[in-house]
C-alpha cells in the first residue's frame, strides 16, 4: 500500500526544475551589454563607427542561428543604454551592466576617454573588453589583463605618418590637438617621431574640447608656412579645422586631420574640398574581398558607409570575440586566456595581441581621392599614389 506524501508533488517539481535548469540556461540568449553615445558630442563618432556594427553582428549571428558556445547555439540579445556622451554616466552604466544586471558579455563604449574610466571595471568584474575606439600607450601601461585595444597605438600612426614626410622631403610641420587623453597621446607620440625624422615643429598648440573657433591659432600657424599641418583632433573640430582653413586659404603640402576624417559624411559634406585631404586611416573597399563584403553588407543594412579607419577594427573585434567564444565559451576567464593567446582572422587581416596591443596590423596613412578614403603609406598597403603637395581647396 502507498502513502500518499503531501509534498512528493512540490519535491518532484523541484528535482525536475534542478535536472531543466542547465538546459534551460543553456538556451537562454547571451545577454551581450555596453554604454554607448546616442546623443551629446560623442555620438557623431559612436553612431557611425560602433553601434551600426554591434547591431548588424547581433543580427547576422542570429540569422546564422545564434552564437556558438562551445558547439552549442545560442541567441544574442543586446542590452544597451545611452550614455549621453557624459563619463559618469559611463562608468555608472558599466557597474549596473556588470555589477547587478551580469550580463554575460560586454562591449567597449566609444573613445579613448571612456574606455579608460571603464577599464578598471572590466578587470574588477573580470569581463574581456575588445576595445575599437580606444589608443594610447597610458591605457596598455595600466597592464588590464581583460583590455585589449584593437586600433594602432599612436606611435605607430605617428611613425607612419612621419616616415610619409620624411620620404617626401618634408623639413617643417605644425600642430594642433586636443586637450584629451586621445590628443594628448597622440602628440606624444607624433613629436617624437617627427623629431627621428628631423622634421622641426615650428608651432604646437593644444585646445580644449568642445572648440568653437580655431581661426586665430590657424592664421598663425599660416604665417610659419609650414611642409605639414597636423590636426590630432575629434569629428567637431576635425570639420571646423578644414572648414577654418579653406575660409582663410591655408594650404600647406600636407593637410591631416585625425578623427572624422575617414567618415564618409567628411567627404559628404566638402564634397571637392575633402580631396587631398590625409588622416588616420586602415582600410577601404579594395583592401580585400573580406573588407569589400562586410562594406556592401552594411551599406545593405544602413544605407550608409562605414569610415575608413576604426568602423573595420569594430567589425574585427566582433569577429574576434565570436571565434574565441566558440573556443573558450562564455567563462570569462577562459574567454581572456583565448582572446590573449591565439591569432585570429578578421576582416583588416590576421591580428594577434601582445599585452593587450595589436601588434599585427601597421600604421596607416589615408587620403581622400575621388570620393575613396585611399591607403598611401605604407607602401606594401597602399590602395593608390598620394597627392603630394595637397591640391588647392576648391
Amino acid at each position: 500500500m502507498s502513502v500518499r506524501n503531501p509534498y512528493r508533488r512540490a519535491i518532484l517539481g523541484a528535482l525536475a526544475a534542478a535536472v531543466l535548469a542547465p538546459a534551460f540556461a543553456q538556451d537562454a540568449p547571451v545577454r551581450i551589454g555596453y554604454a554607448i553615445s546616442r546623443t551629446g558630442p560623442w555620438s557623431a563618432g559612436a553612431q557611425i563607427t560602433q553601434e551600426p556594427n554591434y547591431i548588424m553582428w547581433a543580427e547576422q549571428v542570429n540569422a546564422r542561428g545564434g552564437l556558438n558556445v562551445k558547439g552549442k547555439k545560442r541567441k544574442v540579445e543586446l542590452v544597451a543604454v545611452d550614455d549621453r556622451s557624459e563619463m559618469e554616466t559611463v562608468v555608472r552604466s558599466y557597474e549596473k551592466l556588470m555589477g547587478s544586471d551580469k550580463v554575460d558579455l560586454i562591449l567597449p563604449p566609444w573613445g579613448t576617454g571612456a574606455n579608460f574610466a571603464v577599464m578598471p571595471l572590466a578587470q574588477k568584474y573580470g569581463y574581456p573588453m575588445l576595445s575599437p575606439t580606444a589608443t594610447g600607450r597610458k591605457l596598455l601601461g595600466m597592464k588590464n589583463p581583460y583590455f585589449f585595444a584593437l586600433l594602432q597605438q599612436p606611435d605607430r600612426m605617428m611613425d607612419a605618418l612621419a616616415e610619409f614626410l620624411a620620404a617626401r622631403g618634408a623639413k617643417t610641420a605644425a600642430v594642433v590637438y586636443v586637450d584629451e587623453l586621445f590628443g594628448l597621446e597622440q602628440f606624444t607620440g607624433l613629436e617624437s617621431s617627427l623629431k627621428q625624422k628631423n622634421i622641426q615643429i615650428v608651432e604646437k598648440k593644444s585646445y580644449p574640447l568642445g572648440v568653437k573657433d580655431l581661426q586665430p591659432v590657424l592664421n598663425d600657424i599660416k604665417s610659419k608656412n609650414p611642409d605639414a599641418f597636423i590636426a590630432l583632433s575629434y569629428p567637431p573640430d576635425t570639420f571646423l579645422i578644414t572648414g577654418q582653413s579653406r575660409a582663410i586659404g591655408f594650404n600647406p603640402k600636407l593637410f591631416y586631420t585625425a578623427v572624422g576624417a575617414a567618415f564618409p559624411v567628411y567627404r559628404d559634406k566638402f564634397g571637392p574640398v575633402a580631396e587631398g585631404v590625409m588622416g588616420l586611416g586602415t582600410w577601404n573597399p579594395k583592401t580585400s574581398p573580406a573588407t569589400k563584403a562586410y562594406f556592401d553588407a552594411h551599406v545593405a543594412r544602413w544605407k550608409k558607409e562605414p569610415d575608413r579607419w576604426a568602423s573595420a577594427h569594430a567589425w574585427a573585434g566582433l569577429q574576434i570575440l565570436e571565434q574565441a567564444v566558440a573556443k573558450a565559451g562564455l567563462d570569462r576567464k577562459a574567454l581572456r586566456d583565448a582572446i590573449a593567446g591565439s591569432e585570429f582572422d578578421t576582416i583588416i587581416g590576421k591580428i594577434r595581441f601582445r599585452n593587450g596591443e595589436n601588434v599585427s596590423t601597421p600604421g596607416v596613412v589615408s587620403q581622400w581621392q575621388s570620393g575613396e578614403f585611399e591607403v598611401v603609406w605604407p607602401p606594401q598597403n597602399a590602395t593608390g599614389p598620394a597627392y603630394y603637395p595637397k591640391p588647392a581647396w576648391k
